[in-house]
């Protein structure tokens, strides 16, 4: 099983907003119940090409774009097919679009509302989740 973090780089620091991330940690799930373990299997950058629009705004940006942007859409659908061999996607917040973009790649979205901010720590409150 695959599970996708928003990161904001190498050192796999989350980024609360998925829409907006940099980049996105990915990680192979083993084992099963209490024995689970996760691997960092890669660092995939987001695809999005409008991130440079959003710079001077940090991870609380809330998205402020309708389901009728299609070019806004569009670089939301970018995120899933990057992510469409993912199972689940770790966010503190997800705007509409980057909802349904998941749900249309089947990317399960987990919502993390806790203190951490290493990814691995944030793998280990939320896993009892993983399905």
């Amino acid at each position: 099983m695959k599970i996708a973090i928003p990161v904001k780089d190498e050192t796999l620091t989350f980024f609360g907003n998925a829409g907006h991330t940099p980049m996105f940690a990915i990680y192979e799930m083993n084992g099963g119940g209490m024995f689970r373990s996760f691997k960092l299997e890669e660092i995939r950058n987001n695809p999005r090409t409008d991130l440079d629009e959003h710079e001077d705004e940090d991870e609380s940006h809330q998205c402020s774009h309708g389901t009728d942007d299609a070019e806004h859409v569009a670089q939301h659908v970018k995120m899933g097919e990057i992510l469409e061999d993912c199972d689940y996607i770790v966010v503190k917040r997800a705007c509409k679009n980057t909802a349904n973009a998941m749900k249309n790649y089947a990317v399960k979205i987990v919502k993390y509302d806790g203190a951490s901010v290493k990814s691995d720590a944030i793998l280990r409150e939320v896993s009892a989740q993983f399905i």
